[in-house]
């Protein structure tokens, strides 16, 4: 018998179906409410299905053995801020348990039931469901054999008609503008919930916003990759007037103006359902990743899934029911006692076995996109030394770190430019840490240099054919066109022109640079930029030297 607990919700309803339409096996639908719970037993047929009562926050073991199962599943939720105490009642009565959880706080905690799990013999798996089972097996399946794993972004954009239950709802609104712990570019920050706004394409289905989503694939990914340096995952509403208002509704919460937005739960959930109408059944999800291949050459590859007829729902749950099956195959592998997340226990192969049945289609993308300055120098990319093809030939996230100095002019003008730029203060002799965050096709990379008290951003752009040599940096409104040189010793590059958006600036207002990047004694990437500016002169002039950091670090304040 298989117990599932929260069986009449959004997701353990599509669950309960997917046990009905596969196997042969005998289901208890249990819950709060016991007619809700009959309703969906009734959907099973050939009386395969009984209904119960019972509450995932106050059960026992007593009473799992008295209704008789020999599986649990708590599909119950929400699971952020709760307590695994269905899954500690499972394991007292040696009774195999997995769930439906995608709280970070709850994944992260289930391993201190591991001593019991293993004492008691039990499987008990945490995060069967989209994210983490789902997502690490696609991410393992697409990077078999890989060198490194740079990147990784995984986003789920829903249809707009898919069901939303109250703890769902509750879900999303426990993180929107609660700082979220995320590494980006080898840096673990502190970001909104909902915030790291951008357009996403999932192959298939288009482009949508999407943000930064709390879950427990962000400590997941870092922890099982140590040469990871960005780790995002994104959750997007079709419709733009929902996403951004989501956006702005979380605004209070990151100023502090509100302790979270949970209470609000209710009355979000009418607006969306006013808005039911509108957008599509459609959904999907996408898994990236980037790093470097068996031969060393640079990859990006993307596994990703559309569903239709809204079908979408039934996502979360296809991991559980892959579960289900091999813990109940008696051919099957054994899955080692403990407790756990659901990675690296059931292979992508089998989870998408469990679609053949709905309107999901999945596809994989692989490509080898030619870094920025490789495609922009051309075959004068191999001509330099390796120090620089390392800090320019990778099309993942990286980050550097040295020793820098920082000669500023003077004057009121030039400390007003400066201001304007976030150019770093004079520094004699301090730490320097350089990111590098290249887009999706790797023709534009954004810079962020991290000095003492300062963090100096730009975004570099190819400016022209393939091996032209020609580059435009862009510094908030300004962007300055420069023409690079690549030679044995390095690279050096020139000012062609200044811009104001996109008008040009009359020669006479145009600053000057000279800049170069060389290898110093020691083999390390160095370099010397110093900007100039008509009639005043000196600007910033910045040098230093920088190695690969392989360390991850926490962001300063």
């Amino acid at each position: 018998m298989i117990l599932v607990v929260g069986g009449a919700g959004a997701f353990g309803a599509r669950l309960v179906a997917g046990l009905a339409a596969t196997t042969d096996l005998r289901v208890i639908v249990a819950g709060r409410d016991v007619a809700k719970a009959e309703a969906v037993a009734r959907t099973v047929p050939d009386g395969r299905a009984r209904a119960a009562r019972l509450d995932a926050t106050e059960v026992d073991a007593a009473q799992l053995r008295a209704l008789g199962a020999t599986v649990v599943v708590d599909a119950a939720g929400p699971f952020q801020g709760g307590a695994p105490v269905l899954a500690r009642a499972a394991i007292v009565a040696g009774l195999p348990y997995l769930d439906l959880a995608d709280g970070r706080d709850f994944v992260a905690a289930f391993t201190a039931l591991d001593a019991a799990a293993r004492a008691n013999g039990v499987v008990a798996l945490t995060g069967a469901s989209s994210t983490p089972a789902l997502s690490n097996a696609a991410l393992d399946a697409l990077t078999a054999g890989w060198r490194t794993i740079e990147t990784v972004r995984v986003a789920i954009v829903p249809g707009n008609r898919a069901p939303r239950g109250l703890s769902v709802m509750r879900a999303i609104l426990s993180y929107a503008g609660q700082p979220v712990r995320v590494l980006r570019a080898g840096t673990w920050q502190n970001r909104p919930g909902w915030g790291l706004l951008s357009r996403i394409a999932v192959p298939g289905l288009g482009r949508r916003f999407a943000s930064l989503c709390e879950t427990p694939d962000l400590d997941i990914f870092p922890a099982r990759f140590p040469t990871l340096r960005t780790a995002l995952f994104r959750a997007g509403l079709e419709l733009p007037l929902l996403h951004l208002g989501l956006s702005l509704a979380s605004l209070p919460v990151r100023w502090r103006l509100l302790p979270s937005l949970v209470p609000l739960a209710r009355p979000f959930l009418a607006i969306a359902g006013w808005l039911d109408r509108f957008g599509s059944d459609r959904g999907g999800m996408s898994v990236e990743a980037l790093g470097t291949d068996a031969t060393g050459r640079p990859v990006r590859t993307v596994w990703s899934l559309v569903a239709e007829a809204g079908d979408g729902p039934y996502v979360p749950t296809l991991p559980a029911l892959a579960a289900i099956r091999r813990l109940t195959d008696p051919s099957a592998a054994p899955i080692p006692p403990g407790a756990r997340p659901c990675v690296g226990v059931l292979p992508l192969e089998a989870i998408e076995a469990e679609m053949a049945r709905l309107a999901i289609r999945t596809r994989r993308d692989t490509d080898h996109p030619v870094p920025l300055f490789e495609r922009m120098l051309g075959d004068g990319f191999a001509r330099m030394p390796e120090a620089l093809r390392t800090v320019h030939g990778a099309v993942g996230d990286g980050a550097f770190r040295g020793r820098a100095a920082v000669v500023r002019g003077r004057g009121p003008l030039v400390t007003l430019v400066a201001g304007l730029f976030r150019l770093p203060p004079a520094l004699e002799d301090g730490p320097i840490r350089v990111t590098m965050e290249p887009d999706l096709d790797a023709r534009s990379e954004r810079w962020t240099r991290h000095f003492p008290d300062r963090r100096f951003a730009s975004r570099m752009q190819h400016a022209g054919p393939d091996g032209s040599g020609r580059v435009r940096e862009h510094f908030g409104p300004f962007a300055m066109d420069l023409a690079v040189r690549a030679h044995a010793d390095g690279l050096d590059m020139a000012v062609t022109g200044w811009r104001f958006g996109p008008l040009p600036l009359p020669r006479f207002l145009r600053p000057t640079t000279q800049a170069s990047e060389r290898v110093d004694a020691q083999g390390r990437f160095r370099f010397d930029v110093a900007l100039f500016l008509p009639v005043l002169g000196l600007l910033v002039h910045y040098r230093g030297w920088l190695v690969r950091c392989d360390e991850r670090e926490e962001e300063t304040p």
